[in-house]
């Protein structure tokens, strides 16, 4: 209870899980300087306010450590998200394709309309992707683009176009592009065996200007508070080089304008120049340089492209090349030799044992104590490299993509192969340093309470039960795998993670109980409250008049961000006169059965967010005849 100063905030009336062990709840705690210097009872923590100390009554309500992604990919994410349509968490495809075909009608040429992973078509009730034809039914002019995970890519005729791919158009290496009878591209694009092809598409789209860079950067990063998350490990990524990438955020965080502490990871961006990529970049960044918002936490995730192993189940398991081993350690052994930590993309045990040969042989010149380097990933992990990365003293950062490719991988490998993928208890009971993160954008959700409720029920989005219940893990490890346990993967273990006097002050106040909801409720949890360093970054509800946060508007005035806000926060307010329409159109359907998008779609929410006069040319379009009611 000692204080450095005067406390700048207390919260108080509260129900704080700590997850400290030796003062596991409380009822108040108060924040000086960014940091918690006082948790306990409201007895203890009230009289300590000062005249200047604002203070935050929450009425009751359970609150929570700040929470971390452990791989985000929230500086390249950044860059974009006010140009992307998002469908995480859309419950049916005829949702989807409506909000597809609200934003056409508002996207001016020559921008595209962007709907860049984050979900999969088994979390739809029609458990399918839009046809190409659906597409261009709904887009005739616009050009639109569609990731789904890193297995294909949708494009309508006018994103054809605009990318120039035609009947002369080459195969893409490592990559396909579907073609009809004639040989024109049909507008399917598929990764065989690695995602070039699909990276490669996108970027050829429009980009922001930098203002507006700056702008969705900031609008990411409220999203991410919304849902409660305080600090992410940026992972790096394809397309994103350093430094030129990171301009923006250096720039946000420059002005003090960030949100979430960011550690970011440097990603080598050309084969067979790896090497001079670390070389030069160890001599020129410092490991941990920064602050505790903004700091460099070494290398990866892709530390040379021979060792690339992507994690699309629909493919049989990619072959490393023979040589790999020789160029990782040669970058390996910069890494360790300037004792800079690393992360590397590893889907398969093969690849984790392979890359062990090239780990153990560099520590027998160079030892590797003391760096927390780490596996992403890991879906296919054995016990045998499990044992073999806790003797070295590394670590293994899982992510909830089974979520998303669980049913592939149980058409693949079977059910009885995915019942530990990855062995995540398992690696928790071995002592092996692990945490939780989700990988996003461009597969899985960026929404951490998706990933919380994988570890807990073990079920996929579409619903599959991949994970038995003796392999996941309870409420209070799945929490501390996505606050106390992320810290060691940035080197910053009891400095956060935890509501515990000292530490940085970053928590939140959930819109419900994490420990007494339903488990089928855990996925729709976002934030009342978020606070990084004592200071409110959103609020909502009650809390709404702390938030002095907000950014301006979403750059520019076409961007969905404007019209459908962020995972599941696009509310329906439908007029009377429409709710009679919708009613009339669900219960005179004659051809429900032969629409293209079924005839549930009549009465879904969206419909009542597009002019009845827009609604029957689009339901006309897809094979509808009901629009005459």
């Amino acid at each position: 209870m000692t204080q450095p100063s005067t406390p700048d905030l207390i919260l108080f009336n509260g129900r704080f899980t700590t997850l400290d062990r030796s003062k596991p709840t409380a009822t108040a705690v108060a924040v000086s300087r960014g940091r918690f210097s006082a948790v306990g009872s409201d007895r203890e923590v009230l009289p300590l306010a000062g005249l200047q100390t604002q203070r935050i009554d929450l009425g009751g309500r359970s609150a929570l450590p700040g929470l971390i992604d452990n791989h985000l990919h929230l500086i390249r994410g950044g860059l974009n998200f006010n140009m992307e349509l998002r469908w995480d968490g859309v419950k049916s495809l005829a949702d989807a394709m409506a909000m597809l075909k609200a934003q056409v009608d508002v996207t001016p040429a020559p921008q595209w309309v962007r709907v860049v992973g984050g979900f999969s078509e088994h979390q739809f009730v029609e458990k399918r992707l839009p046809t190409l034809a659906e597409l261009n039914a709904v887009a005739p002019d616009t050009p639109v683009f569609i990731l789904h995970l890193y297995d294909r890519a949708l494009l309508n005729a006018a994103a054809l176009r605009a990318v120039g791919y035609t009947k002369d158009t080459p195969e893409p290496s490592g990559g396909q592009i579907l073609r009809d009878s004639a040989g024109n591209p049909t507008g399917l694009l598929l990764a065989k065996p690695n995602a070039f092809i699909l990276y490669a598409t996108l970027a050829k789209g429009p980009k922001l200007p930098r203002d507006y860079q700056l702008n969705s950067t900031r609008h990411f990063m409220r999203e991410l508070n919304r849902l409660g998350v305080t600090g992410a490990i940026d992972a790096g990524g394809g397309m994103q080089n350093y430094p030129d990438d990171y301009d923006v955020i250096q720039e946000l965080a420059d002005a003090d304008q960030l949100t979430i502490r960011l550690a970011y990871n440097l990603f080598t961006q050309k084969p067979k120049e790896e090497k001079d990529d670390f070389l030069r970049w160890t001599a020129t960044s410092q490991y941990k340089q920064g602050t505790d918002y903004f700091r460099h936490n070494g290398a990866g995730e892709m530390l040379v492209f021979s060792a690339a192993d992507f994690e699309d189940f629909r493919q049989p398991q990619p072959e490393l090349a023979p040589g790999m081993e020789g160029e990782l350690e040669e970058v390996v052994r910069i890494l360790a030799q300037n004792r800079w930590p690393w992360r590397m993309h590893a889907t398969y045990d093969e690849t984790i044992d392979r890359a062990l040969n090239v780990f153990e042989k560099v520590n027998e010149d160079t030892p590797l104590a003391g760096l927390n380097w780490f596996f992403d990933h890991a879906e296919t992990i054995s016990e045998k490299s499990i044992d073999r990365i806790a003797a070295l003293g590394g670590g293994v950062a899982v992510q909830h993509r089974m979520a998303y490719q669980g049913e592939y991988f149980v058409e693949r490998y079977g059910a009885a192969a995915a019942e530990a993928t990855p062995p995540v208890k398992r690696m928790l009971e071995k002592g092996v340093n692990v945490s939780a993160g989700t990988d996003a954008t461009r597969v899985a959700s960026y929404n951490p309470w998706v990933s919380l409720s994988w570890l807990i029920t073990g079920k996929t989005v579409g619903g599959l039960q991949l994970t038995p219940q003796r392999n996941c893990l309870s409420r209070d490890q799945a929490l501390r795998m996505w606050t106390e346990n992320v810290t060691w993967f940035s080197n910053e273990q009891g400095k956060k993670g935890r509501i515990q006097v000292g530490q940085l002050a970053d928590l939140i106040v959930p819109d419900r109980d994490f420990f007494a909801c339903p488990e089928s409720d855990i996925a729709d949890t976002s934030a009342l409250l978020t606070v990084v360093g004592g200071k409110v970054v959103y609020g909502a509800g009650a809390f709404a008049d702390f938030d002095e946060s907000a950014p301006p508007l979403a750059m520019p005035d076409w961007s969905p961000v404007r019209t459908f806000k962020g995972y599941g926060a696009w509310g329906v307010q439908e007029s009377a006169p429409l709710q009679s329409v919708m009613r009339n159109a669900a219960a005179s359907c004659a051809c429900a059965s032969n629409c293209n998008l079924h005839g549930h779609a009549h009465a879904t929410a969206w419909s009542s967010k597009l002019p009845v006069a827009d609604l029957k040319g689009f339901w006309g379009a897809l094979g509808c005849a009901c629009w005459a009611v």
